[in-house]
Parts: C-alpha cells; structure tokens; sequence
C-alpha cells in the first residue's frame, strides 16, 4: 500500500516562495508517476503538476507554468514542488498523488496524500 505524507506548506506573502516535500512509502513500479494537485475553499480539486519516474517527463497546469518546479529525488522517495511568485489564487490545500503514468496521475490518480495547506496573503 502506498503512502504519501506530504509537508512543506505554510503562510507567506504574495511574490515570495515556498518548497512542498512529498515522502511515499509503498511504492511499487506500479505507482511510480507522482504529482500535486490543489483545492482551494469552495472549488474542485485540480491538478497542478505531474513526474515521471525519471523525472525526464513533466506536466503542469497552465496557471503554474514558469513559476512552479516539480522533482524528484528517488534514492529518498521524495517529490518535491517548488513554488515561485506566489500569488493569493495559489492558496489551497495542496495534496500529492501518485500513479502509474502521467496521464493517470493528471486525470484519476488512485493515491492521494492527506494534504499540506498554502495560504498566500496579499
């Protein structure tokens, strides 16, 4: 069984940065395609950005690209998401994913975090 417990979240202030950490234990060749998704109050959950295992494949919503980084260091089984010029839109609870290729992790990923909540004042 996988597990995801993900860390890293906290409050800042708008232009600033903050790193998200996502530790898996569990995982097989089946679930070694990792992502972040968001919730933000009142809105459905969404995708933010997807990994290969590699880490030679990525994907990210067009409202992160060019201010979030996603990796991955697999000798620590560790997914990390660094976020950049954050902005108060990017407040949300913040959970990582995991699955068994991108386009699962991007639509329908069957293992999810318990989440690590972002708020971003302005």
């Amino acid at each position: 069984q996988v597990q995801l417990v993900e860390s890293g979240g906290g409050l800042v202030q708008a232009g600033g940065s903050l790193r998200l950490s996502c530790t898996a234990s569990g995982l097989t060749s089946r679930w070694y395609v990792m992502g972040w998704f968001r919730q933000a109050p009142g809105k459905e959950r969404e995708f933010v950005a997807a990994i290969s295992w590699s880490g030679g494949t990525t994907r990210y919503a067009d409202s992160v690209k060019g201010r979030f980084t996603i990796s991955r260091d697999n000798a620590k089984n560790t997914v990390y998401l660094q976020m950049n010029s954050l902005r108060p839109e990017d407040t949300a609870l913040y959970y990582c994913a995991a699955d068994g290729s991108i386009s699962a992790v991007v639509t329908a990923p069957r293992n999810w975090g318990q989440g690590t909540q972002v708020t971003v004042s302005s």
